[in-house]
């Protein structure tokens, strides 16, 4: 074997092994490699601003889930979501679910609100109490542009 074409299988060899790295990290960032043994919820959102299917669902700040789907209803134009939670942890039937932010650079996660009901939601049922996700651009806007009342209540010279 010549010293060019050992070159060539080396190079070659190092590029595959890459290759696997990304993957790997891909799969262990998506969420894709892992199984989902837990049970799944739904919700219904207005807005999913930064929510996409990988996006950890929090409750208490500790991570007890992931989203699974995400899709438009054309009926409501209302972002459907799916979202498995992890067996053991049982969410009571008045619970709100949130699109909560993890700072002003940080990503949006779904949260949930545990409410104070004695029955738990079981596979397949959806939370009805929703909150979407808070722009934050929409919130400098109406800050720098001032609201609306603010403008009819300024003072007037006469």
């Amino acid at each position: 074997m010549s010293t060019q074409s050992t070159t060539e299988v080396m190079v070659g060899g190092a590029v595959l092994i890459a290759a696997l790295a990304f993957l790997g990290y891909t799969m262990q960032t998506t969420g894709l490699g892992k199984s989902t043994s837990g049970y799944e919820l739904a919700a219904s959102f207005r807005s999913l601003e930064g929510v996409t299917v990988g996006t950890d669902v929090r409750l208490a700040g500790v991570k007890i889930g992931t989203v699974t789907n995400v899709a438009l209803n054309p009926e409501t134009y209302r972002a459907d979501t799916r979202f498995s939670i992890a067996n053991g942890i049982e969410i009571p039937d008045d619970s709100a679910a949130v699109i909560s932010s993890e700072g002003l650079l940080g990503g949006n996660f779904l949260e949930i609100m545990p409410g104070g009901s004695l029955t738990y939601l079981a596979a397949g049922e959806v939370i009805e109490n929703t909150q979407g996700a808070v722009s934050l651009i929409q919130l400098l806007v109406k800050f720098v542009a001032g609201s609306p009342d603010s403008a009819e209540t300024g003072t007037e010279s006469q």
